[in-house]
């Protein structure tokens, strides 16, 4: 559905963005996951074509961005990091406003494509309220909504709920798990939890880097391969740790908490091989009796922390190697007034900002 080949994003000497490569396949909800800072936002925006990329290339359902942007924009349903509403329309007035600017000329279609969308975004109620009077959780909703008009195949959320109140989280996953039935989504998210609960394939960006792509649990399971034990032993902690290291394949030994004389730490097997029992008989050589021993299984943080921290060479971190893609699409303004465009429409590329 969505092809990215070589995209590479600069702002002067900074590189946004730097020589990545992924497909997104069809019917699927991909979760973009990096630190803040890492290129997520710069990524979609260069795949919406709300700014230009500087060199690479992006197709979305087989349409070159940049040769036929108008056929790869109607494929696209995009909402941004911070919704481009115009706050003094009701959000019928609205979704009218942009239904007609992607394209949906007659009334009677109009009314049947709100009323659908309406329903599917939880707005019913709502329609006649102004938008600066709406809650945070239900102006994501109108920006959901709108990117929802015009039938997309593909949704692209940005950030979609930073800054909503626990309940209204769960709300928002619930209705992207919704969309997902039908739609491919592409999700932008630093939080870690949303990601796993919501995502069926996850691409990790650090650095600008695609560092790795997969399912949570391949990407757990491809780290694991290292193995991770945890430990926590009775005695001294520079006999503890002389003994943890002393074992042959057992590296980065780390204490994670002490008390009592009760020293805990991980360690890490380098080719996945099962050491306790070579841990456990060099803690009891050196007089420090074992507590407990256990063999850990990675979480997605761990995996985030492994493959975002320091710099990363390039993608071949990843499990999977990155696919093929190219160009850059165009999509949604951030309007204020009724002056400028509305979501999902053509925006001048010079509006570029340096940014995520």
């Amino acid at each position: 559905m969505i092809e990215v080949n070589h995209l590479t994003k600069r702002y002067g000497k900074t590189c946004a963005v730097d020589d990545i490569s992924f497909t997104v396949e069809d019917g699927c909800i991909y979760g973009l996951l990096g630190p803040n800072g890492a290129g997520k936002s710069t990524t979609m925006n260069v795949i919406t074509g709300y700014i230009s990329a500087t060199s690479g290339t992006v197709k979305i359902d087989g349409h070159d961005i940049l040769e036929e942007p108008k056929e790869a924009k109607a494929c696209i349903g995009y909402l941004p990091e911070l919704p481009p509403l115009y706050t003094d329309m009701t959000v019928e007035e609205y979704l009218d406003f942009v239904a007609e600017l992607k394209g949906v000329k007659k009334k009677a279609d109009r009314v049947a494509a709100l009323e659908k969308t309406i329903e599917r975004a939880g707005l019913q109620k709502m329609e006649h309220r102004l938008i600066r009077n709406l809650s945070k959780g239900y102006r994501q909703r109108v920006g959901i909504a709108a990117a929802l008009l015009g039938t997309p195949k593909v949704i692209i959320l940005d950030e979609p709920t930073v800054g909503l109140d626990p309940a209204q989280m769960i709300e928002i996953r619930a209705l992207i798990r919704d969309l997902g039935k039908t739609h491919t989504v592409i999700l932008s998210s630093h939080i870690l939890s949303e990601v796993q609960t919501v995502c069926d394939r996850v691409l990790i960006i650090a650095h600008g880097k695609l560092v790795a792509q997969g399912t949570p649990e391949e990407l757990a399971a491809h780290l694991a391969a290292h193995g991770v034990i945890s430990a926590t032993a009775l005695g001294d902690r520079e006999k503890i740790l002389a003994a943890a290291e002393s074992v042959p394949g057992l590296t980065n030994v780390q204490i994670t908490a002490e008390k009592n004389n009760e020293v805990s730490f991980t360690a890490a097997s380098e080719d996945g091989a099962d050491l306790r029992a070579a841990l456990s008989k060099a803690l009891a050589d050196a007089g420090c009796p074992v507590l407990s021993l256990n063999s850990e299984t990675m979480s997605l943080e761990d995996v985030f922390l492994q493959l975002t921290e320091g710099e990363p060479e390039a993608a071949q971190a990843a499990p999977e190697a990155p696919a093929e893609a190219p160009a850059q699409p165009e999509a949604a303004p951030a309007p204020e007034t009724p002056a400028q465009d509305a979501p999902g429409t053509e925006v001048p590329q010079n509006n570029e900002k340096e940014g995520d």
